[in-house]
């Protein structure tokens, strides 16, 4: 039987981990070398890292981690696959295979693609081609409008007008592998999972989905689990603050019948 995974997602905005909310404010957390040697000490499934830099400047801005300013995106990501002893999914910026190529041979398992997936469609099969369907996620955020699920890209500042449910079937026909599936609305909130919306796009596609935003506790983890046939189980924010809340999570999770790693 399939185990779900339980997933830390960390936002990188300039050189820093970020608490994210709305997509739109984001509060300074953590260093990326500390976070991930804290999620080691945890054993976790898997990690995935997102780069939500509006800009190309990437400075920690503070010494007191004992870690040097990073100069640019390429230098956090030798750092972070340096450090990191789980799979991997690096993503954010994506725009052709050079980012794709450049991640991978430094360590990456996965990427994932969101905006450059949605403007240039062929990446995604050119990408699979080269290195497998297994090694591309394509990430879609979204918001609900009216009732409808609509993607976003561009940080989800770009309504597309795109239904949620057309675009991950297309994903599926280009040959993506997975599916990681964001609402924008909830993110930062611990409002719950949207489990109604994440429920369908499990039943529309057969590629595996990662669903993120809104995580509160560790109930909302189960209730997602119980309710969908999720494949993974995502959250970046609970994470950071609430002490033991991995393993707290899994524990849950094994208590409550779910088939965990």
């Amino acid at each position: 039987m399939v185990k779900t995974r339980l997933i830390p997602v960390l936002y990188i905005k300039n050189g820093l981990i970020v608490r994210s909310e709305d997509f739109t404010y984001h509060q300074n957390i953590g260093n990326v070398v500390n976070q991930t040697q804290r999620y080691n000490g945890w054993n976790v499934d898997e990690l995935i890292y997102i780069d939500i830099s509006r800009e190309s400047h990437y400075d920690l801005g503070r010494d007191d981690h004992k870690v040097g300013s990073y100069s640019s995106h390429e230098e956090i990501v030798k750092v972070i696959s340096k450090e990191c002893f789980m799979p991997l999914t690096l993503g954010g910026g994506i725009r052709g295979m050079g980012d794709i190529n450049y991640l991978i041979r430094n360590g990456a398992d996965k990427v994932s693609l969101n905006t450059g997936a949605f403007e240039s469609p062929g990446l995604v099969q050119e990408a699979t081609n080269t290195y497998g369907v297994q090694a591309i996620v394509i990430s879609i955020d979204y918001r609900l409008i009216n009732g409808a699920s609509v993607v976003f890209t561009n940080f989800g500042t770009v309504n597309t007008g795109v239904s949620l449910m057309d675009w991950a079937v297309e994903c599926e026909k280009l040959g993506a592998g997975e599916i990681f599936l964001n609402a924008i609305d909830r993110d930062g909130k611990a409002c719950g999972y949207d489990i109604e919306t994440i429920g369908k796009v499990i039943e529309k596609t057969s590629l595996p989905v990662i669903a993120c935003g809104g995580a509160g506790n560790e109930y909302d983890f189960v209730e997602l689990a119980k309710q969908t046939k999720v494949s993974g189980i995502a959250a970046g924010n609970w994470f950071h603050f609430v002490e033991g809340s991995y393993p707290r999570a899994k524990k849950m999770l094994k208590k409550n019948g779910i088939n965990v790693r």
